[in-house]
């Protein structure tokens, strides 16, 4: 898997900027590495932005890089407990790196907001990290995926 981390890192803030929510923009940053094609990855991530649903719960960000994880560490048959614990390490690493709770990284008191996305204009770019936050998950997996191909064969 070659690719240019600032690249994806600059593409999933584009695609934030351009109106996907936080988890499409983070899957769709990788999404051709995966083999997964860009409509069926943005329907698959869609209902995780805004801490899925708007409900303001885990940082749609996260959600993108563990929908991510289920590709990079798969585990299609429930019984492969190893396989699932896999997957679940490499979420878990994914997610350590600071808060996965949408309304804490936002500052909202509120657990649920409206459905209606808020509208994209500067002053919601202004009060909210979410482009940062899109950034910071975008890396967090270049990083990763990185470090396998550098990685020897075993």
């Amino acid at each position: 898997m070659d690719f240019i981390l600032e690249e994806r890192v600059e593409k999933a803030c584009d695609l934030f900027r351009q109106g996907y929510n936080c988890s499409q923009s983070v899957f769709l940053a990788y999404n051709d590495l995966l083999g997964v094609e860009s409509t069926l990855a943005a329907t698959i991530s869609g209902p995780l932005g805004g801490g899925m649903g708007r409900l303001r719960e885990v940082c749609g960000a996260v959600s993108g890089m563990s929908l991510i994880a289920g590709f990079l560490a798969p585990c299609p048959d429930p019984a492969v407990r190893q396989a699932k614990a896999a997957t679940y390490a490499l979420v878990q690493e994914f997610a350590e790196h600071g808060a996965i709770v949408c309304r804490e990284l936002l500052g909202l008191a509120c657990r649920k907001e409206e459905p209606v996305p808020a509208e994209r204009t500067a002053e919601y770019y202004k009060k909210r990290p979410c482009v940062e936050l899109v950034a910071c998950a975008a890396r967090i997996v270049g990083e990763y995926l990185q470090r396998q191909n550098a990685a020897p064969e075993k």
